[in-house]
């Protein structure tokens, strides 16, 4: 009997989003009785889930023709899912420029609630392809991207990670709370964050935040490669160029530096 909890648990999810799919796939909506035979179920099942999604506000139904839609919180995940592609797409050019520039492969990674998702990796040109899979969810206390959105987003983050066991990759992860929230500390002043071989040993990576209109970190941009090109204290050249890519992705969010800003207000008055 325990083991069918969760069995039924799954199936109820994979019923839920099999729904979703086909509700979205229909531009004036969809009846029950229609969306049961399509889905190979029984009215009384899709009946429950229904009622369920309609009272999350993920579907919303049509009260002269009973037909289902999509709702308004479907909407606005789609717009949280934009946020992301947005991302990718201003950042485009600098990445490009940034690989060419310095040779090493780049990151840009969402910032999400429980760690930084990678969007795209760009190889480097070293005849090893070093990087980090799309789709990778990288933990906050252990790379690079993690401390970066600890030190910038306005989300909580620190007090979920305070909440976690910190899981140790290596014998170099810091696995300390307190020793962790001073580097955090360091990484707000100097404006980026590394992680050398804190999640994989011979490997390090250096990143900066990225900014949308709002002024929060949204994302972030990182350089990837082995310690004897990326160093605890990374290169000038390396820590110039990424700063300068960063900047540019914010600036394309439209973000704009606070001097900006105040020179704006001083020229409009």
């Amino acid at each position: 009997m325990k083991d069918d909890k969760p069995a039924a648990a799954i199936k109820s999810v994979h019923v839920t989003l099999d729904i979703l799919e086909a509700i979205s796939q229909e531009k004036d909506g969809i009846g029950v009785s229609e969306l049961a035979d399509r889905l190979g179920s029984t009215k009384a099942t899709m009946f429950r889930h229904l009622r369920t999604l309609l009272d999350r506000g993920y579907l919303a139904q049509d009260l002269a023709s009973s037909r289902y839609r999509l709702g308004v919180r479907v909407h606005l995940l789609g717009r949280a899912a934009a946020q992301r592609v947005d991302l990718l797409t201003q950042s485009h050019q600098a990445v490009s420029e940034l690989r060419a520039e310095t040779g090493e492969s780049v990151t840009i990674s969402a910032v999400g609630t429980r760690g930084v998702i990678v969007l795209e990796t760009v190889f480097g040109t070293s005849v090893f392809e070093i990087g980090v899979r799309p789709g990778t969810e990288m933990q906050f206390h252990s790379s690079a991207q993690g401390k970066v959105a600890l030190a910038f987003s306005r989300q909580p983050l620190m007090q979920w990670v305070r909440k976690q066991e910190l899981e140790r990759f290596t014998e170099h992860t810091v696995c300390d709370y307190g020793k962790l929230e001073a580097e955090i500390q360091e990484v707000r002043t100097q404006g980026w964050a590394t992680a050398p071989q804190e999640m994989i040993l011979g490997l390090n990576a250096i990143a900066v935040p990225i900014f949308d209109e709002s002024e929060d970190c949204v994302g972030t941009l990182g350089l990837v490669g082995l310690v004897q090109f990326i160093g605890r204290q990374p290169s000038p050249h390396h820590l110039l160029a990424l700063k300068r890519a960063g900047e540019q992705i914010s600036a394309n969010l439209g973000y704009q530096r606070p001097s900006l800003r105040g020179t704006r207000r001083r020229a409009d008055t």
